[in-house]
């Protein structure tokens, strides 16, 4: 009986599944036409999915494992049965292989079983608890029906009521793997996944690469649209991303937002945008709500406005854009670029910037500094400093990017402890002085690409007048910037941060430096630093050459928490449960230290910020600069920063 049932539905369900396959298809192609190497990503894929999918999966041993064993197991036992129980090659050879296969898959699918018993809070549930027991019924079923084939069991053992039973089992495995995998359901993300895998928006990031600078509108296209306001206005392969998610919730466990209980949880926004893509409401979500909104209150279609039908404002203005959602997604979803792009619409759009976001861009337009301080402020901190300007130099090893942090008093020390260090080491440097502009970071991060790219095209043109070997900048935002988003209007500079160029005159031996006198430190990580641009080890270098040995937070280098003020978060103040840097100051305070090593003027404040008593909070530079020797070895005192607040800011 099963030799004759077991191919007909091994076929039905194939057949089904093409057709959910073309089903899906079309639903992916409502979005915007997207550039991709349709082939060449296709043959891309398996490694794309061994190794650079697994490099994040291998951070829990546990799951690294299971996957292999479940995900590989169930690859081999599909086509192995295909050909064994549907095209009916009853080879003994075929026949072990495939008992092998499923047995793998078995222990595979009891360790999913086991983590899904007790799940944590960040696992969506719903029909992801019937998953286990869907691959449990697959592989044991086809593993008893094999047996005869092997040899191990003589034909039709047990009788029709072992072989009804083994054909339920059948159906019920089958049905969730090969049907559920296109038409929905826990398996939707290994078909939508591995063609994600394929066609990624940002292929750059396979293979050891990195691509995370936000990607420019054609403003010139009138066809275009401004940013994202339905659905169906991302690019496909940006709804082929959102499907492709597992709902594991890795992504809502490093967010910083959903963590202080503001109404963002990326997880759920990737679904939402799922709902999107399909049509319907987020009733059925069974992972974690928005914190303070309550599930199924949001619904929308391909073709309806996002904000205020699948996803509120708040939600989309609360992002940080901190890239921790991204660099722990194990399917690789772009979940700050979907963010941006539906910012982008509420800002050029609609002028829908919330709280100070609005008269910061009117700031930018008007003075070129997010302030508004009278851009001939922006030398005064270096009145006494005699430094050097590229308009009459013309022609410079290293082109100091001073950035806004020129009309903050507090960052005013920083720049100048910087200026220290580099004389101190007899380089060759000059600034822009006034010809600088605010590089368009927050711009950007807040929709307005066209105040953004304005800037830019400004600063791009100021820099082709001048020579000089690389740019050096304090600020991660502002090195984020014109090193990887410059580039796609013809900027593009050998750009680094100041921690990366004080490692290398240290490691050239250009400074003279005497030991740091705390007794314990801590770093904290910049966002824009390291998960944007790979960076974690000069920072440790230079405190290392003061003699430093760096008290590691439990969140540090790729798990670095976010301090908060990136994103224009400031800005748009989304009010939580607590504040991010009061977090953030708490993950310090368990190490002990009395000091935090900073590398950002963004969380110097936001760490300044948090009510004391709190440890210090320098910059590098500043220790640095005060660990700087003269020629008979002794300090060199630092010269006190100006105090005086520039004119304008009264």
């Amino acid at each position: 009986m099963l030799n004759t049932l077991l191919p007909i539905l091994l076929f039905a369900a194939l057949g089904l599944a093409v057709l959910g396959a073309l089903r899906r298809v079309a639903m992916w192609r409502r979005g915007r036409a997207s550039k991709v190497d349709l082939i060449g990503g296709l043959f891309a894929m398996p490694k794309r999915y061994m190794v650079d999918l697994h490099h994040v999966v291998a951070r829990d041993k546990y799951i690294a494992n299971t996957h292999v064993a479940t995900a590989g197991g169930a690859v081999a036992s599909a086509v192995l049965a295909i050909l064994v129980h549907g095209f009916g090659l009853h080879n003994r050879f075929l026949g072990y292989a495939l008992l092998l296969m499923t047995a793998v898959m078995f222990v595979g699918a009891i360790f999913v079983y086991l983590r899904r018993r007790n799940p944590p809070a960040r696992l969506s549930k719903g029909p992801w608890m019937r998953l286990p027991k869907s691959l449990l019924a697959f592989s044991a079923s086809f593993f008893l029906v094999t047996l005869p084939v092997a040899g191990i069991l003589p034909e039709n053992f047990g009788g029709w009521i072992l072989a009804a039973i083994l054909f339920v089992g059948v159906l019920w495995g089958v049905s969730e793997l090969f049907f559920g995998m296109t038409w929905g359901g826990p398996m939707k993300h290994a078909f939508a996944g591995a063609l994600h895998l394929a066609w990624h928006r940002r292929a750059e990031r396979f293979g050891g690469g990195r691509s995370t600078g936000l990607k420019p509108l054609d403003l010139n296209d009138p066809t275009a649209p401004l940013g994202v306001e339905k659905p169906k206005d991302f690019t496909w392969n940006q709804l082929l991303g959102f499907d492709a998610c597992v709902q594991c919730g890795k992504c809502e466990a490093a967010c910083p937002a959903f963590a202080a209980g503001q109404p963002l949880n990326p997880k759920k926004l990737i679904q939402d945008m799922v709902v999107g893509l399909a049509g319907g409401t987020d009733a059925k979500f069974a992972g974690s709500p928005y914190p303070g909104k309550a599930i199924g209150e949001h619904a929308g279609n391909p073709h309806q406005p996002i904000v205020n039908g699948l996803v509120d404002a708040d939600t989309l203005w609360s992002c940080t854009t901190c890239r921790a959602c991204v660099e722990e997604c194990p399917m690789m979803i772009e979940h700050v670029d979907a963010i941006v792009d539906m910012r982008r619409h509420l800002t050029l759009e609609k002028g829908a910037t919330p709280n100070k976001g609005a008269e910061v861009l009117e700031n930018l337009i008007a003075t070129d500094n997010p302030g508004g301080f009278a851009p001939g402020g922006r030398m005064n901190w270096a009145a006494d400093l005699n430094l050097n300007l590229l308009s009459e130099k013309k022609s410079t090893d290293v082109l100091f990017w001073v950035g806004d942090g020129a009309f903050d008093m507090r960052n005013q020390r920083t720049l100048r402890a910087f200026v220290k260090v580099l004389k101190a080491a007899k380089v060759d440097f000059a600034v822009l002085g006034l010809e600088e502009r605010d590089s368009g970071d927050v711009a950007r991060r807040l929709g307005d690409e066209a105040t953004f790219q304005l800037l830019a095209k400004r600063n791009i043109q100021t820099l082709a007048k001048y020579s000089f070997n690389r740019i050096v900048t304090c600020d991660p935002h502002s090195f984020h910037v014109l090193k990887n988003e410059y580039g796609a209007f013809d900027g593009n500079y050998l750009v680094q941060h100041h921690s990366t160029y004080m490692a290398e005159i240290i490691g050239a031996g250009a400074l003279s430096l005497g030991q740091h006198k705390s007794s314990s430190v801590t770093y904290h990580d910049p966002c824009y630093l390291g998960r944007y641009n790979g960076e974690y080890e000069a920072p440790r270098e230079v405190l290392r050459a003061l003699g430093i040995e760096v008290q590691e937070m439990q969140r540090s280098g790729f798990r670095s928490r976010c301090c908060g003020g990136g994103g224009g978060a400031p800005i748009t103040d989304i009010p939580g449960k607590q504040r991010i840097p009061d977090m953030r100051m708490e993950d310090i305070r368990e190490t002990g230290a009395e000091l935090v090593a900073v590398g950002c003027p963004q969380c110097t404040a936001m760490l300044e910020g948090v009510v004391e008593p709190r440890p210090l909070i320098k910059d590098i530079a500043e220790l640095v600069a005060d660990a700087l020797l003269d020629d008979s070895g002794q300090s060199k005192p630092n010269a006190p920063a100006k105090r005086e607040e520039p004119a304008e800011a009264h």
